[in-house]
C-alpha cells in the first residue's frame, strides 16, 4: 500500500469516528434534565436508533454497495444525507419527531462503518499488520471530538453555556459529516464485488452469512458478540450522563482517556496477536468489560475517583481485544 493511500484512508477513519464521537457521547446529557429533559424512556429510544439501523440498513445499503455502486460513492452519499439529517435533529425538541429523524440519520450512518472497513481492507495485502495503524486514526478522531467539545467550545467559545447539554455537538457532527461526504468521492476506487450477478432474496436477507453459524467457532463468537453488546449499549448511552451526575468535571474530555487507551492497545495488537492468538484476545476483551463495570459500580467522584478513571481506561482492552480483533 502506498503512503498516499495510507494517508487517504487514515483521514477517512479520522472523520468517520470524529462524527460519532461528537454527538453520541454527549447526547445523554443533552437529553437529560439540563438539556431537553426527555426522560429515561425517550433517552433510551434515542440511543436505540443505532441498534435498529445496524440491523436494518445492511439489507439495503450493503446490497447496493456490493452489487451496483462503488463503496466510496455510497459512503459519500450516506454522509451527505447524514449531514442534513443531523443538523435537522439539532433543531428538534419534540421526543417523537427527534426519535424518527435520528433513526433516519442512523440508517445513513451505521452502514458507513462497514463501508469504511471495506474500502480500507480492499487496499490491504496483510490486514493483521496494516489495519490497526489506519484504524487507530478513527480513535484519534473520537478523542479530538471530545477535546474540542470540552476545551474549545465549552471553555473558550461558549463560556456561559454548558455545551454538553446543548445541540452544539450535533451541529459539529453535521459539519464533519458534510466534509467526509465530499471527501469520500476522492477515496480509492472500491468497485462492487458482485456487479452483474443476480440478486436473490437470500442476498437481501443475509442468509448466506447465517450459514456461517454452522461453524462452531463462528457461532460461539456471534453469541459472545451478542452478550458483550448488552453492556456496550449501556456504556455508550449512560456513561456521560452518569459521570456528570456524580459531579465529575470535564467529563467529555476525560472520557477520551478511553480512546487514548484504545490507541495504545491498537498499536500493540500485532504483538498480542503473535503472543496470545485470537481466542485469548477475545476472552481478555470480554473479561475487561466485567472489570470496568465493577469499577464504575464501586467508584465515586471523591476518594474513589481512581476507579472511574480505571473504568474509562479499560476501554482500550474492551474495544480493541474484542471488536477490532473480531473485525480483522
Amino acid at each position: 500500500m502506498s503512503m498516499r493511500i495510507r494517508i487517504e484512508l487514515s483521514i477517512m477513519m479520522f472523520l468517520q469516528f470524529f462524527i460519532w464521537g461528537a454527538w453520541c457521547v454527549t447526547m445523554s446529557t443533552y437529553l437529560g434534565e439540563d438539556g431537553l429533559n426527555f426522560g429515561g424512556f425517550w433517552k433510551g429510544q434515542a440511543y436505540s436508533t443505532t441498534a435498529y439501523a445496524a440491523i436494518l440498513s445492511p439489507f439495503f445499503v450493503g446490497m447496493v454497495a456490493d452489487k451496483f455502486f462503488s463503496a466510496e460513492k455510497v459512503l459519500g452519499i450516506m454522509h451527505l444525507l447524514g449531514a442534513v439529517l443531523m443538523f435537522y435533529v439539532s433543531k428538534l425538541d419534540q421526543p417523537v419527531v427527534f426519535f424518527f429523524v435520528l433513526l433516519a440519520y442512523a440508517l445513513c450512518y451505521m452502514p458507513t462503518l462497514a463501508l469504511t472497513n471495506a474500502i480500507a481492507f480492499n487496499q490491504m495485502k496483510d490486514p493483521e499488520k496494516e489495519f490497526a495503524p489506519i484504524r487507530v486514526l478513527g480513535t484519534l478522531g473520537w478523542i479530538v471530538a471530545g477535546l474540542i467539545i470540552t476545551f474549545v467550545l465549552d471553555k473558550a467559545v461558549f463560556k456561559d453555556l454548558q455545551v454538553e447539554a446543548s445541540p452544539i455537538p450535533m451541529k459539529m457532527a453535521a459539519l464533519a459529516s458534510l466534509v467526509l461526504g465530499v471527501y469520500s468521492f476522492f477515496l480509492p476506487n472500491t468497485p462492487p464485488k458482485s456487479r452483474g450477478q443476480k440478486v436473490t432474496m437470500a442476498d437481501v436477507l443475509g442468509l448466506d452469512a447465517l450459514r456461517l453459524l454452522k461453524d462452531r467457532s463462528f457461532a460461539v463468537f456471534v453469541g459472545a458478540s451478542l452478550l458483550v453488546c448488552i453492556p456496550l449499549a449501556f456504556y455508550y448511552q449512560l456513561a456521560n450522563g452518569f459521570l456528570n451526575a456524580t459531579s465529575m468535571e470535564g467529563v467529555a474530555a476525560k472520557m477520551t482517556l478511553g480512546q487514548a487507551s484504545e490507541v495504545f492497545f491498537m498499536l500493540v495488537m500485532p504483538f498480542f496477536f503473535a503472543r496470545l492468538g485470537v481466542k485469548k484476545m477475545l476472552l481478555v476483551g470480554m473479561l475487561a468489560w466485567v472489570a470496568r463495570y465493577l469499577l464504575f459500580a464501586f467508584g465515586n467522584a471523591d476518594s474513589l475517583v481512581f476507579m472511574f478513571y480505571g473504568g474509562i481506561l479499560l476501554h482500550g482492552v474492551c474495544y480493541d481485544f474484542f471488536f477490532v480483533t473480531g473485525q480483522i
